[in-house]
């Protein structure tokens, strides 16, 4: 495993996150989970990212007992606030300082843990001044319970304005979490810019489209039976990637990922790896041995030629407009 510093914080990060969107609490058993868990640990993964939402707060409790007796300074754990986790009152969600701190505080619960070490606005909130957000956070960090703030699918803009109340409140802000992969690049215009400017680095998910870039869903052909665009919660996000245009330009990439000596998927974490913004690609997995496989990614360097290849194959079929952001 390699490691790369969270923006320009004194954070160390693998470069290969583990993450349980949709797994953890809902795809799979809690025995399968755990077995994930230490496949990570296994290979030297150390950063877990988790929310609150998933699994409406079961990927938070699996996860801490995955992780209950591994040395906790050896591990970095995150997690996210904003959507609704309880009976959608008028403060079960956003942003506000209410949702804010008691959302913290359960998170700490569920995850067993006395602090987390970056806590992540799930999205930006429109209807509550950033004033009040960003002080919430930073009284979480005075009291311990958080060492870094980030957030997840700011715009550029947001991500300037949330690190000037930042400064001002003397607090880490240190990371954002975007979808980034070889076809979704809307972080690079305006978000990449604007974090490097600030001072964050990005932990990105789906690095692999969701299955997508490793080939599995074939154009023309029924989606394997068992897989994420077969899953009631999975197949909303994988929709998107699922035209034969795609499929076939990903099979395309065959080719070249046989020229690096990588599969598909390892390509692809490998490929968003190579941009120097990029701290860790957050992987998920139903099964250990697709931990095992993805995490051979770390620390890859793929030439300039491979990466224009790359680029030929994919071309028109890459999503790069910065108002795709996902912002609620």
């Amino acid at each position: 495993m390699e490691f790369r510093r969270l923006g320009r914080s004194g954070l160390t990060v693998s470069e290969i996150s583990y993450g349980n969107w949709l797994t953890h609490g809902s795809q799979i058993e809690e025995e399968q989970a755990a077995a994930c868990v230490r496949a990570a640990l296994d290979a030297g993964i150390t950063t877990f990212d988790t929310a609150d939402v998933y699994a409406n707060t079961a990927a938070e409790s699996v996860l801490g007992r995955a992780l209950a007796g591994e040395r906790r300074e050896s591990l970095e754990i995150l997690t996210k606030v904003y959507w609704p986790t309880g009976p959608e009152g008028p403060n079960d969600s956003g942003l506000g300082r209410k949702h804010i701190i008691e959302s913290a505080n359960a998170s700490l619960k569920r995850l067993q843990t006395d602090y987390i070490d970056v806590y992540q606005a799930h999205r930006f909130d429109r209807t509550v001044p950033l004033e009040e957000t960003m002080l919430a956070f930073a009284d979480l960090v005075r009291q311990g319970k958080v060492l870094y703030i980030g957030v997840s699918e700011w715009t550029g803009e947001q991500i300037t304005r949330g690190a000037a109340l930042a400064r001002e409140l003397q607090v880490p802000f240190v990371s954002n979490q975007p979808l980034y992969n070889m076809i979704w690049r809307v972080i690079e215009p305006q978000v990449i810019p604007a974090a490097e400017r600030e001072g964050l680095s990005q932990i990105v998910f789906s690095p692999v489209a969701q299955g997508v870039l490793t080939g599995k869903y074939l154009p023309g052909q029924p989606v394997p039976a068992g897989s994420r665009a077969t899953d009631e919660s999975g197949k909303n996000f994988v929709s998107r990637w699922l035209r034969d245009e795609i499929l076939e330009r990903v099979q395309q990439l065959k080719p070249l990922a046989d020229e690096a000596g990588l599969t598909l998927g390892q390509l692809a974490v490998a490929w968003v790896l190579q941009n120097k913004n990029v701290a860790s690609a957050i992987i998920g997995a139903s099964r250990p041995e697709q931990v095992t496989e993805n995490v051979k990614a770390a620390g890859k360097v793929l030439e300039q030629d491979l990466l224009d290849k790359i680029d030929a194959v994919l071309d028109g079929v890459v999503v790069d407009d910065p108002r795709l952001t996902q912002v609620p």
